[in-house]
């Protein structure tokens, strides 16, 4: 464990001025606090706080985060008190402290509404102050470097939680590093082969062509001095995730992947940093479409370079990113150079952006989605996605997530321009809408009175803006005829309970289910995107099966004995809302099977062990599963957009399996959780009214299914009696 005085010490080294009292009295308050505690590896809990002020000290962070990273889980871990921190600290402090807590306690990737709310929570804890996730992000990191010590089940969660959330979350605040060595270190664990055979041929690659950096960088630094340009050449060989991952995108092997070394110049000025690239381009040919100007079109966190791609020695491609020093300083920590120390003041970094209209830009667009679902959507395209920078017509440069179309590039424009566009050109030819944009080129979009958006667009748009704008275009289009439709829907359910569908009734059902109000509630009933039963469970959740009330599978079925066990047949896979009856076995309780299943002529000549059973009435839990034979077109889009129309029915996808692969089509089996059978027609329905799925229908095994049970019938037979 690192001791007090060589963190304050590492502290000085780029913080003179540092408030060395305040950092000795937050080390001894969180030693004491987490006395006796040990983490799995058996070493004292608090060598893990001080080792992430360690790494947020690696950064040249102020004095709070630092004590913030100390005590980060005081709160949480011990008997300490936010009370108790701020008498200590003070307010600043003990904010960031229960801000970290509050993160901890997130569980981000859970189900998908709980997940779409936390990860409200997270933005709205970045909002008030954003070092709350710099030391959040250094806690996973620590905890990552250190993962082995965990049970491996446990590994593997965090292994993909770090991958999907915090890897991606580091990047998009500029901390590229940090990025990397998560993604790394996530990958070890989830999948550590294909990371030791990377390994492998890079041994291998660099015992066959030898020390290939040292030759590049050496040329490339002969070359600058032939230019007399001051800089310094750093290489490295590429992370192996980022091999892994250009493999599966590229889907194509180690030896034939060429751009696996990257190296950086960094220059004294910007006018160097065009000299650098001059020099380069004169002595190596530039590869195509592999260049980028984040000088002159910065990043929105603040990241500037210039990268460019070469063919080095024996045509080997080398990437090249060149900036100055202070570009470098804010490429390595991001938002975090904000509150960078050197020499004791605060780092005055040009490029450094200021965090809160930072967290604004990413913000603002989500605090208009009404729907879980959306939300999340639009939070992961946000975060997850690169960008491409391109023109308009007049000059003006719009920034679009990677894999952007005409459709995004309209609605970035204007939401008006977006609901307009009937066709798009780019760099001057017309162009279909689907078409992918690439970084520098000029994209037009030719606009007509009276179009209206089509919901095709929704398979093609990428950005969160375009498809809620699509969405909502959508939704008003038909928004009277569903509003009619959904009051008279409610008024059906309504009266059904003995209950009037009044304004005021629905008001309340809208507030209640974070609706604008009555006519949004109706046409959302009209459209089939919220059903009677929910509308009337948020207002008289004691007259409804859903209300508290839901069926749990200890008394699904209705017949048994008490005690009796049963089981879903696994030929047919019975649903509630189906006929069923009981096949009893000794010792192994009952099997329930559809009235209709096949396999219940095994049992004709045995009717002593045919039961009659039914399922309860009540609403049931999503616990059952079925599976369902799925044929579809193989087009970019077309799983991803299967998989919304499953989940817009709350129903939840637990595997997926290819059966077939060709050219023009995919068959999978896909497992779904389910409530009931009417939950089944629902989603069989809207996957057949897909145009891109060609075939959809209920998978059953009766040959396995019955084959093991007849098995089992005859144990049971051979069994003697007592």
């Amino acid at each position: 464990m690192i001791a007090v005085d060589d963190l304050v010490d590492l502290v000085r080294t780029y913080n003179p001025q540092c408030d060395e009292e305040l950092l000795r009295a937050a080390y001894d308050y969180g030693r004491l606090m987490h006395e006796g505690q040990f983490r799995h590896s058996g070493e004292l809990y608090f060598s893990h706080p001080v080792a992430v002020a360690a790494i947020l000290a690696e950064q040249n962070l102020d004095d709070a985060a630092i004590v913030t990273a100390l005590l980060h889980d005081t709160i949480e871990d011990t008997r300490a008190s936010y009370l108790t921190v701020q008498k200590k600290f003070g307010t600043e402090i003990a904010d960031l402290v229960d801000g970290v807590t509050k993160l901890t306690n997130l569980q981000l990737a859970s189900s998908e509404t709980k997940q779409a709310e936390n990860f409200r929570k997270l933005f709205m804890a970045m909002s008030k102050d954003l070092r709350v996730i710099l030391v959040k992000l250094a806690d996973r990191l620590h905890n990552m470097r250190t993962i082995k010590a965990m049970r491996p089940e446990k590994q593997v969660q965090k292994a993909r939680e770090t991958m999907d959330i915090f890897a991606p979350l580091a990047g998009r605040m500029g901390m590229q590093w940090m990025r990397e060595e998560l993604e790394d270190l996530a990958f070890r664990v989830i999948n550590p082969e294909a990371r030791a055979s990377i390994m492998r041929r890079f041994i291998t690659l660099q015992r066959e062509t030898g020390d290939v950096i040292e030759r590049i960088t050496r040329d490339m630094r002969l070359e600058l001095k032939k230019a007399g340009i001051t800089a310094d050449v750093l290489g490295r060989a590429k992370k192996p995730y980022s091999i892994w991952r250009k493999m599966q995108e590229k889907e194509m092997g180690f030896s034939r992947l060429s751009d696996i070394y990257g190296f950086r110049v960094i220059t004294a000025t910007e006018a160097d940093c065009y000299a650098v690239l001059g020099a380069i381009h004169q002595r190596w040919r530039a590869v195509p479409g592999r260049f980028k100007d984040y000088i002159s079109q910065p990043k929105t966190n603040g990241y500037r370079s210039i990268h460019t791609t070469v063919s080095g020695r024996d045509g080997k491609r080398v990437e090249v990113q060149i900036r100055t020093r202070q570009m470098h300083d804010v490429a390595e920590t991001g938002v975090a150079a904000h509150w960078s120390y050197r020499d004791g003041v605060r780092t005055q970094n040009p490029f450094a952006v200021d965090p809160a209209k930072w967290i604004n830009s990413l913000t603002e667009q989500f605090d208009a989605e009404e729907d879980h679902q959306d939300f999340l959507e639009a939070v992961k395209l946000e975060m997850f996605s690169d960008q491409v920078f391109c023109f308009t017509p007049k000059g003006d440069v719009i920034k679009l997530p990677r894999g952007a179309t005409p459709i995004d590039f309209a609605y970035a424009i204007h939401t008006r321009i977006g609901n307009a566009v009937v066709g798009a050109k780019i760099d001057g030819m017309r162009v279909p809408l689907w078409t992918r944009i690439k970084n520098g080129q000029s994209v037009e979009v030719i606009i007509a009175d009276g179009q209206t958006p089509q919901s095709t667009w929704l398979d093609i748009a990428t950005t969160g803006k375009a498809r809620t704008a699509i969405r909502r275009a959508l939704r008003e289009v038909d928004r009277e005829r569903y509003i009619k439709l959904g009051r008279e829907l409610a008024r059906a359910a309504f009266e059904h309970v003995g209950k009037r569908a009044t304004d005021k009734a629905l008001e309340t059902a809208a507030r209640t289910m974070r609706l604008s109000g009555k006519d949004a509630l109706l046409a959302r009933m009209g459209s089939a995107e919220l059903t009677a039963r929910e509308v009337l469970n948020a207002v008289y959740p004691d007259l409804t099966p859903s209300g508290g009330d839901e069926v749990g599978r200890d008394r699904a079925v209705i017949g048994l004995e008490p005690g009796q066990r049963f089981d879903r047949a696994g030929c047919c896979e019975p649903l509630p809302g189906e006929r069923i009856v009981g096949i009893t076995f000794r010792g192994q309780g009952v099997v329930v099977h559809a009235i209709d299943c096949e396999t219940l002529t095994a049992y004709e000549d045995q009717p002593q062990r045919w039961l009659d059973l039914q399922w309860h009435a009540g609403t049931h839990a999503a616990v059952y599963s079925v599976s369902l034979d799925l044929t579809m077109s193989n087009d970019a889009g077309v799983l991803a957009r299967v998989c919304t129309l499953i989940g817009e029915r709350q129903a939840n996808i637990s595997d997926m399996k290819f059966v077939d692969r060709k050219p023009d089509f995919y068959r999978l089996l896909v497992e779904l959780e389910l409530r009931d059978a009417e939950q089944l027609h629902s989603i069989i329905s809207a996957l057949d009214a897909e145009s891109h799925v060609a075939m959809v229908e209920r998978h059953r095994d009766v040959a396995r299914s019955a084959e093991k049970e007849l098995s089992q019938s005859q144990e049971v037979a051979e069994r003697p009696e007592h």
